[in-house]
């Protein structure tokens, strides 16, 4: 692995920073920890190589105003968002905003560095956007309806109660929509519906 592929950890926990900076230089990452959002902007860090891990909740500017500030100052930096009081609105908003990936504490070691690849190897939307137009198209109505309203960030109960059907009916068109598109998880779904 190249050393110039860097990972900015930005979290207010002392003993997060140091954990993941082990981690990570272990696997051959540069790695810079950053205590808050404004010590991280403050640092000016440039590159192509650069990837941000950073906490939803901070002190003084949280990882949802840190995301927009990045898309507005360095637009195309990778971002990747982690939480230890995660819920699926603020995964939704998170991809919503830019970010790659949204990680729930404690992560495992491979989701963290599964997150990171794709940081480092995003692909354009260009490049992805027929694809996922065309898995688009292969789900049935009920199962677009879902889809819809999971990335909205709404719960299996709610989906069932707005379309008139059971929890497990809205189940099962959920895991046919994820198998259909190809998706991982949630926050994946979210990351190809904005495609």
């Amino acid at each position: 692995m190249s050393e110039e592929r860097t990972v900015c950890v930005v979290d207010d926990d002392a003993d997060v920073r140091e954990s993941i900076e082990l981690l990570l230089r272990r696997l051959g990452y540069r790695i810079l920890t950053f205590e808050s959002a404004r010590a991280f902007l403050g640092a000016g860090i440039k590159g192509a190589a650069v990837c941000v891990l950073a906490d939803v909740r901070m002190p003084e500017m949280d990882g949802l105003a840190l995301q927009r500030e990045i898309n507005r100052t360095m637009p195309g930096l990778p971002v990747i968002m982690m939480t230890g009081h995660g819920d699926v609105a603020m995964a939704v908003q998170a991809m919503k905003e830019g970010a790659i990936e949204f990680l729930e504490k404690p992560f495992e070691k491979a989701a963290l560095i599964s997150a990171l690849e794709g940081a480092f190897a995003q692909v354009t939307p260009s490049a992805e956007q027929p694809v996922t137009q065309q898995l688009k198209k292969s789900l049935t109505d009920r199962e677009r309806e879902v889809f819809d309203l999971l990335v909205e960030g709404h719960q299996n109960k709610v989906i069932a109660h707005k379309l008139g059907i059971s929890t497990r009916t809205v189940e099962v068109h959920r895991s046919r929509v994820m198998e259909k598109m190809s998706a991982r998880n949630l926050a994946d779904l979210v990351k190809r519906s904005l495609l």
